[in-house]
């Protein structure tokens, strides 16, 4: 597209023909002012452009030489402003403010893009987002007018005021997605927020005001939990009165996926739920929107300490702060429709408007959507910062329309990320930190699993597929993952459920035995590597040092992880025995695997309570005259006969270990990138991965889809607070 084609001679041109026109113009080295007819021409005109990838790039590096004298993006942006300001003024919405608006959005959409990914400058001078000062400017322009928050409001506020109907979807689908382009810049910025981060379009979007916030989060969980339809014959945008088609639309394609034609997403997914692309797009927006951190400097006086040269990466953690997140604390603030309260249960009024929403369909949504990584992360969030929500989660019924789907997922963790993986575990972790939820889920009985194939499961209690998951968990991990945090939240877990365990069925039983048997093979294999390796290297002081230090921190790990399943075992026998006799049984079957540790210094005083309770039924067994052998059935009826006069004497009484989860304070750091990993194999536009710094990215391949995904260096989200233990080496 490097000649711009000549003006059409006559009324009679075809529309395409002035379409190129129109565009080259666009492009090309002659300003037009903000106030020209042109830009009237280029959003009114039924545009049906059909380029090959090779000749939109063409047109983005055009306007990329030319955008710093014509400032011809900052323009159009202004005029997209200007038709989502006519749109929300007005009853109706026309179709030919529809169609102006549309058109506004596709040119900016991808021309703001091209820009982004290939700017030079770390403050993205080329965006150009001002008018030049010998621009003349029209009246309902001022000149000292943010562009960018102009441009946000007017946005946001079609988003938050005008309702998705057949005749405004496709408008809102595609504001959504400007909106992720706009917020693109992310993937400029370091892996830390720093001050000097160029990110104005999203910057924007948190200086709006609080009312506005309020109804774009209501709207966008609105859209994810109702899932608006692409309308009926809806393949086309809004048409003129003439019914011309007017589409700017993109062609894909691996280099420039974001041209020009806007349906790629109206492919019909993989997944086997049915999707809705604005649903699924306002979840994207609403993940990047919450999660966002702006980085201040503390002191506006510290400026770059080493000329033009400094970076971000040169201030320390105390020069600079993190502000507020007025969307994720509009989030934190949502409340059910149903309770209808303008006070919190403490009696505080709240001081900002609230995002009411129904939860119950929130709930039912999420329970559907949580094998797409992207629920489970809102589910995170909302469990996490969400009081009110976390409250209507443990009154709920029916939990196993959240647990049944996390605990699949987690069944199959060989085909998910291990960031998939690890969130599902700290929701599990909140959830177990109350005792209702760990009561109720033993009393609601599965008939059938029909996803766990190692055996059939009949009749069995929720709790006791939750124990029987969260040991295989432990176990994948520690065959493939060997993440040693993962197993901390699993036995965390575990922990938190264990005074409340009812009726443990005898596999769950079986496997929790495993677990120590499990880990204690390990905990002696690393005990007999550390004891070699130590004799091999005497008389060399420095490096025997340093080979201890090593092998002990490995090894004081797994003497934690033992001590964490010893304590399960332990609450269960004080607190719920005469209601479990399967693990009595499980201990009584394997008991010999006790052993080995009856000494030990540090598991000695947990494994008494152990052996009381073996000595107790073993005694029982053994007064106990049975007819012919001993058979599973006959000694489990001795364990039930006797639970019944279980007194528990000679019982040592432990302090009750209890975790729980508290977000670091430095989160950020793992889920900016985090978010924008999500966002880009789903948000319809392809970005060069060259030119992303937010995280590592292989240049030798295309971004990859979700499970693919992999963070080999990921950062804790949180931390584990526990009372009577030590989690660390």
């Amino acid at each position: 597209m490097g000649a711009v084609p000549s003006t059409p001679r006559n009324a009679a041109a075809r529309p395409q023909e002035t379409a190129e026109y129109l565009i080259g113009t666009f492009v090309g080295e002659k300003s037009f002012p903000l106030g020209s007819d042109f830009w009237q021409k280029l959003l009114e005109l039924p545009l049906d452009l059909r380029w090959p990838a090779q000749r939109v790039n063409q047109a983005c590096e055009l306007l990329a030489q030319n955008n710093c004298y014509t400032r011809h993006l900052a323009k159009i942006l202004i005029h997209l402003a200007w038709c989502l300001q006519e749109c929300t003024s007005t009853s109706g919405i026309t179709s030919s403010v529809s169609l102006k608006a549309t058109n506004a959005l596709f040119i900016s959409s991808v021309f703001l893009k091209h820009l982004i990914e290939n700017a030079k400058s770390d403050n993205l001078e080329e965006l150009c987002l001002s008018l030049d000062e010998s621009e003349p400017i029209p009246s309902q322009f001022t000149r000292d007018q943010n562009i960018e928050s102009l441009v946000m409001h007017s946005v946001l506020s079609f988003i938050g005021s005008v309702d998705v109907s057949p005749s405004t979807y496709l408008l809102h689908q595609e504001l959504l997605r400007f909106i992720l382009v706009a917020m693109s810049t992310q993937l400029l910025a370091g892996q830390s927020p720093g001050p000097k981060d160029a990110n104005p379009f999203i910057d924007a979007a948190m200086a709006q005001e609080s009312s506005l916030v309020s109804l774009v989060v209501q709207r966008l969980l609105l859209n994810y939990m109702i899932w608006p339809r692409v309308p009926f014959g809806g393949a086309s945008y809004p048409t003129s009165d003439d019914s011309q088609a007017g589409v700017l639309q993109r062609v894909g394609s691996a280099a420039a996926n974001i041209v020009l034609f806007p349906f790629s997403y109206l492919v019909p997914s993989r997944d086997e739920v049915p999707r809705s692309p604005l649903a699924e797009c306002s979840l994207l927006v609403l993940l990047v929107l919450i999660h966002y951190r702006k980085c201040l400097l503390v002191d506006e006086s510290i400026t770059d300490r080493s000329g033009d040269s400094a970076t971000s990466d040169t201030l320390s953690k105390e020069d600079t702060y993190l502000c507020d997140n007025p969307y994720c604390k509009a989030l934190e603030n949502a409340r059910d429709v149903e309770f209808d309260r303008s006070v919190d249960v403490e009696g505080n009024a709240f001081n900002c408007p609230l995002v009411r929403i129904p939860f119950a369909s929130l709930f039912d949504t999420l329970g559907m959507c949580l094998a797409d990584e992207t629920a489970v992360l809102l589910l995170y969030s909302l469990v996490q910062g969400n009081s009110g929500f976390l409250e209507y989660v443990f009154v709920r019924t029916d939990i196993d329309t959240l647990l049944m789907p996390i605990l699949e997922t987690l069944y199959n963790a060989s085909r998910r990320s291990s960031n998939h993986i690890y969130m599902l575990l700290i929701i599990l972790l909140i959830l177990s930190q109350d005792s209702s939820f760990n009561a109720s889920i033993h009393k609601l009985i599965l008939p059938s699993v029909s996803w766990y194939q190692e055996r059939r499961l009949h009749q069995t209690s929720l709790g006791s597929l939750m124990v029987i998951i969260l040991i295989r968990t432990v176990k994948y991990n520690l065959s493939k993952l060997r993440d040693v945090y993962l197993h901390t939240n699993c036995l965390a877990t575990l922990a938190n459920m264990a005074p409340h365990c009812h009726r443990l069925s005898a596999y769950a039983s079986e496997r929790l035995i495993s677990l120590f048997d499990m880990l204690s093979r390990k905990y002696n294999k690393l005990a007999e590597q550390r004891d070699g390796k130590i004799n091999t290297t005497k008389g060399n002081s420095q490096e025997e040092e340093g080979l201890t230090e090593d092998m002990s921190t490995e090894f004081y790990i797994y003497t934690d992880f033992l001590r964490i399943v010893l304590e399960i075992l332990n609450e269960i026998l004080t607190y719920a025995l005469p209601r479990n006799p399967e693990v009595v049984y499980a201990i009584m079957h394997r008991q010999e695997v006790f052993q080995p540790f009856k000494n030990h210094p540090r598991f000695n005083e947990l494994l008494e309570n152990i052996y009381t309770v073996l000595d107790f039924f073993n005694s029982r067994m053994d007064a106990q005259r049975v007819d012919g052998e001993w058979s599973v059935e006959k000694v489990l009826q001795v364990i039930i006969n006797n639970c019944r006069s279980w007194r528990g004497e000679g019982m040592k009484m432990f302090t009750q270990l209890r975790f729980t989860y508290e977000q670091e304070s430095q989160s950020e750091e793992f889920f900016i990138p985090y978010v924008w990993r999500l966002v880009l194999p789903r948000c319809g536009f392809s970005f060069d991965p060259s030119a992303i710094t937010l995280f590592p990215v292989d240049l030798s391949v295309q971004l990859p889809r979700e499970s693919d995904v992999e963070d080999a260096n990921k950062p804790q989200v949180g931390e584990l607070k526990a009372n009577g233990i030590d989690l660390e080496p």
